[in-house]
């Protein structure tokens, strides 16, 4: 049985060469945490966008869209706080010459620690069978005691550390627990200190007249600064939200797990602007909603799970993530938070525009609080395609690597193949991929076995694979194998356009996170 890591590894090759993620510059051996998407990777990664946006526009007629600019003002990153606060706390190893982030080098301790507790758990389970009490061992059993006291000491510590900010009890926690760097194995460390996380560049043709401008770090700003522009152009009446889709930029020094940290990544992020006073209603509404969303994919419920933040932004006063279980642990996917309203009432102070909305209702002005969602697209896809990647063994002994991917998200709906390339059979093929092109995306496949063409489209999550033989030019029927079952059935050439649309319609994911 591979190990998850083997198995990580495997997707990560996998997603190279099916067309799905490439290193960015790959012929000059790639740039460090940059990705480029390949022909399938673009498609579902497309996909998934699309089931965000129509969730988002379609299901709400009070949610709208927008496509901000990349380049700002940059006094809009002074009035974000990520002039002065966008920070991670860095420490360097002086025998590797390395640089690490200090909170991930004390959350993997913390990850160590938490292994150690559960294969102890795991061994308890196998011996005691179904009486099992797993709280009650966890205080009784000495060593797991020990680890679990541990585990909670440290954790105690470290949030403490990060909600001061004190970058030299960081440095402390890592001596402490004898955290050593992983190339050089010493623990000669440098001292903890802030980094900013913004890419900076110039605008303007001279050295002199040129300003500091940055990339932005996060698209929600995009949102905020055009707040008012929205509301009165689109006439709308709060609750109502913005949507954006769009790319950010991070200068991460720890960028890592292929494309879950990276340094230039996609969000999808809405703004929803409520009444002071119901932005924990609304808060709970859309931790509600999200979540949902998610789980319509059927990728396992038991796979997504809440964790509420410890460490609150100074601006505010809830903030949850949905996290997805990767095969590195669960791991943030998304976040919604409660932003109260900072954001308007600071780029109000720095620009010096009112940020407010009149309440015909109410009869009086008020800076509108906010909900955010913001989803990272490419977290969003190495989730599906972590959940969706397997390696069976089939009867006889042989094996396939399929992607279940949801058939909604499948870059490929249908590939279209004649049995043999003579007869009459490529041409028919070639008519009925006509006939399904203008609703799906299709491919057509004429090389190699029929089996191995089975197996290339099983690995890029092709739901459905439509041959055509002798009998198609006579009973105008087709043979159907559909992907996860690999079951075969005929199907009426006339009927193939429904039976695809009814398993790639999102129409029936909407209806389940709307409830109907």
């Amino acid at each position: 049985m591979a190990t998850q890591e083997e198995t990580f590894k495997k997707l990560v090759a996998h997603c190279k060469e099916y067309g799905f993620v490439f290193p960015s510059s790959d012929i000059y051996d790639g740039l460090g945490a940059v990705y480029d998407y390949g022909q399938n990777g673009v498609e579902l990664k497309n996909n998934i966008k699309k089931y965000w946006w129509d969730s988002m526009t379609l299901l709400h007629e009070n949610i709208v869209g927008i496509d901000a600019a990349i380049f700002m003002h940059p006094t809009v990153w002074k009035a974000s706080g990520h002039v002065d606060a966008f920070n991670d706390p860095l420490i360097d190893n002086r025998d590797s010459k390395k640089r690490y982030r200090a909170d991930v080098l004390i959350e993997d301790q913390i990850a160590k620690i938490d292994e150690k507790i559960e294969k102890e758990l795991a061994k308890a389970r196998k011996r005691f069978g179904e009486n099992f009490d797993e709280e009650l061992y966890k205080q009784t059993n000495e060593r797991v005691k020990e680890h679990v006291e541990h585990r909670d000491t440290l954790h105690e510590r470290y949030s403490k550390a990060m909600n001061d900010n004190d970058l030299a009890e960081l440095k402390q926690i890592i001596l402490d627990e004898e955290i050593v760097c992983p190339i050089s194995g010493t623990r000669n460390w440098t001292d903890v200190r802030q980094f900013n996380l913004m890419f900076q560049t110039e605008m303007g043709s001279t050295a002199d007249g040129a300003m500091k401008i940055y990339l932005r770090p996060e698209t929600a700003q995009g949102i905020f600064v055009n707040f008012l522009n929205v509301q009165k152009t689109g006439r709308m009446k709060i609750p109502f939200g913005i949507a954006q889709i769009g790319k950010a930029f991070r200068n991460e020094i720890v960028a890592r797990q292929f494309v879950f940290r990276m340094r230039e990544f996609e969000q999808m992020e809405m703004q929803f602007f409520v009444r002071p006073g119901e932005e924990l209603k609304w808060f709970e509404h859309w931790k509600q909603f999200r979540l949902r969303w998610h789980k319509a994919l059927g990728l396992g419920d038991e796979k997504y799970r809440f964790h509420d933040h410890e460490k609150l932004a100074h601006y505010a006063n809830a903030a949850t993530d949905i996290e997805f279980e990767m095969p590195f642990g669960f791991k943030e996917v998304e976040g919604i938070h409660s932003r109260t309203n900072f954001d308007l009432s600071q780029h109000a102070k720095y620009s010096g525009k009112k940020m407010e909305y009149f309440d015909p209702e109410l009869n009086q002005s008020y800076t509108p609080y906010v909900i955010e969602t913001s989803i990272g697209v490419d977290r969003m896809f190495l989730s599906v395609m972590c959940s969706a990647y397997k390696e069976e063994t089939l009867e006889g002994g042989d094996t396939r690597v399929v992607l279940n991917l949801p058939p909604v998200l499948a870059p490929v709906k249908a590939c279209v193949m004649p049995l043999v390339k003579k007869d009459g059979l490529p041409e028919k093929a070639r008519e009925i991929q006509e006939m399904l092109k203008f609703d799906f995306h299709t491919n057509y496949d004429e090389k190699d076995s029929i089996g191995k063409r089975y197996r290339r489209q099983d690995a890029i999550g092709t739901p459905f694979c439509i041959t055509v033989d002798h009998d198609t030019m006579t009973d105008n029927s087709v043979t159907v194998r559909y992907r996860d079952t690999m079951q075969q059935e005929r199907v009426k050439i006339d009927d193939l356009h429904a039976l695809i649309q009814k398993a790639v319609d999102p129409k029936v994911l909407y209806r389940k996170i709307v409830g109907k």
